[in-house]
């Protein structure tokens, strides 16, 4: 009778109860997931008020950072202690690359750093199969590298989108200068170069000019503000002036139409020195050709010599 129910138990009862709790486990899971990917808003106070609708509107934005919420806090703890003096101009970066504004800097590491850190077991398993047990250092040394690299990504992002903004912004000025001719104001003619630009990074910042003067912001502190934002030399020259000129009461189709010129010029000359530079570049590939046509040519002829040496 007791063999009997061993049997049982080995046969059903193991079984079962295994089931059971793999079913559980999964069962947990799925609801920690729904839970992470319900985007429910925190109660707020009239002291945070500003940073608890910051957090839940990038919970609504950015999947990762609503699944993986209290590591990227603690992630970003760590950045504000560790890098705390290079985090103003990657604020910087990350608004002129266009990311959503209510990213901070240390959270937006603190993302950056997670990628990276989700990739460590893959990289730890490479290593392994290669190297063994000392691979653990090399696969450290990958996720450190992986996690430097994401981070040059975002610098070169921001001066890729600077680079499409100067590019395009002659041309919009070019367009606010012939409506404000025709006799639209500055807001309408701003509407409908926002509008003509659309989704182009040019398009997008002056939106945004747009829309914090729909808010009640001033002109001058509007594009005050874009000129902190992409903190760059050229465009915070143009729009320097173009702040001057209003404070002054130059009208702005003359100013427009001057700054656009002067970026075309400062076009130019960015060209001409571009262009400069490639002479001095090419000329170690330029050698290394020239060197390997040397080879090329006297080669058969070295080598003949060579081997009648040899067998002679």
């Amino acid at each position: 009778m007791l063999l009997a129910a061993d049997d049982f138990l080995t046969s059903f009862g193991l079984p079962l109860l295994s089931s059971l709790a793999v079913g559980g486990a999964v069962a947990l899971v799925v609801y920690i997931l729904v839970r992470a990917l319900y985007s429910e808003d925190l109660e707020q106070d009239l002291e945070w008020r500003y940073d608890v609708n910051r957090i839940n509107e990038l919970r609504k934005q950015d999947g990762l950072y609503r699944l993986f919420y209290p590591l990227v806090q603690l992630l970003a703890r760590f950045n504000r202690g560790v890098f705390g003096e290079s985090l103003p101009f990657i604020q910087r970066e990350i608004q002129a690359a266009g990311f959503s504004r209510f990213w901070t800097a240390s959270e937006y590491l603190g993302k950056l750093e997670l990628i990276a850190l989700f990739l460590f077991p893959a990289y730890l398993y490479m290593a392994f199969e290669m190297m063994g047990p000392p691979g653990a250092i090399l696969a450290l040394v990958m996720t450190l590298m992986t996690a430097w690299l994401l981070r040059v990504r975002l610098a070169n992002q921001a001066r890729r989108r600077l680079v499409l903004i100067k590019r395009r912004m002659p041309f919009l000025l070019d367009l606010l200068t012939l409506l404000m001719e025709a006799g639209s104001t500055f807001l309408q003619a701003l509407e409908q170069a926002v509008d003509q630009f659309g989704e182009h990074a040019v398009g997008q910042e002056f939106g945004r000019v747009l829309s914090e003067i729909h808010m009640g912001w001033g002109r001058t502190t509007a594009l005050d503000s874009m000129r902190t934002r992409l903190c760059d030399d050229e465009i915070t020259s143009i729009i320097g002036s173009i702040i001057q000129g209003e404070e002054l009461g130059t009208p702005l189709a003359r100013i427009f139409r001057t700054q656009a010129d002067v970026l075309r010029i400062k076009r130019t000359q960015r060209a001409e020195t571009v262009a400069g530079e490639a002479g001095v570049k090419m000329l170690l590939p330029a050698v290394l050709v020239m060197a390997s046509t040397v080879l090329i040519i006297l080669g058969p002829f070295i080598l003949g010599f060579m081997y009648a040496d040899f067998l002679s």
